[in-house]
């Protein structure tokens, strides 16, 4: 059953056009949200230009092999995992590869709530992190020594919030939430197990993974190992107002579902 919602890395089919640069789609819980995600394989001295959308959110997640992105007015060197928002198709933009990359394309569509709340306020765009500056924060399903990094917020963007998690030996041990999905994209030395339900899959570098709302879900390494992921989630519901009120007001998502 896990093999429907992992895609993994040694499995990646990386058919390299004349430009050094491969590009697979991954399949996993994109028809939940109408969303659109791909594998992208990127060879050392190589650049492409991605398409760019008018509609769409698309976010771009780096594995840590160095790089830099242009536009026409910065540049944004990666030397760590880091983080990409297009300013829709108002700013074009490279990515060119120092080293042999991989990098992840996450296409969101987005809803009248989206738009409407982005016209009010939104995160400036293009925008970039490394993991590295992300705000840390601690949460009590995670073990002691796991450091966890906000870098997408919810309700900055759409639908859409990232963060990533690093710990030597321990993780993330989570109670399924109703209102999120979630992918995750393991980085740097990753092994470290994932654990959905009753359904336990080893987990390397290079590997996605989805995990359906509501389900409780463990990636927890063994002593010695790394756990190392970015995690992507997504409101399952439309409209997203009373959970924002709710926010700001220091109050529960959950609650304000009830």
């Amino acid at each position: 059953m896990m093999d429907n919602f992992v895609c993994r890395a040694e499995k990646a089919r990386r058919e390299y056009n004349g430009c050094g640069y491969a590009q697979e789609e991954l399949l996993p819980g994109a028809d939940a949200v109408n969303a659109k995600f791909y594998r992208c394989s990127l060879r050392a001295g190589c650049s492409v230009t991605p398409e760019l959308d008018q509609e769409k959110i698309t976010i771009l997640i780096f594995n840590g092999k160095t790089g830099y992105i242009t536009t026409p007015y910065d540049l944004y060197n990666v030397t760590e995992p880091s983080f990409f928002i297009p300013d829709f198709d108002r700013v074009p933009y490279t990515v060119h590869a120092v080293e042999d990359s991989e990098f992840i394309r996450a296409v969101f569509s987005m809803n009248q709530w989206d738009r409407e709340f982005y016209e009010k306020w939104n995160l400036h765009l293009p925008f970039f992190s490394k993991y590295s500056d992300g705000v840390q924060y601690d949460q009590d399903c995670k073990g002691p020594n796991t450091r966890s990094y906000s870098i997408l917020q919810p309700f900055q963007l759409g639908h859409v919030s990232i963060g990533v998690v690093k710990a030597i030996g321990e993780g993330t041990d989570e109670k399924g939430h109703g209102l999120l999905h979630q992918w995750n994209y393991c980085l740097g030395n990753s092994d470290f197990d994932l654990t959905v339900e009753e359904e336990t899959e080893p987990q390397k570098p290079g590997d996605w993974s989805f995990i359906y709302a509501g389900k409780d879900h463990k990636l927890l390494a063994k002593p010695g190992k790394e756990v190392f992921y970015v995690w992507v989630e997504y409101f399952t519901d439309e409209d997203l107002q009373k959970y924002y009120l709710c926010q700001i007001h220091n109050g529960s998502l959950t609650e304000a579902q009830d």
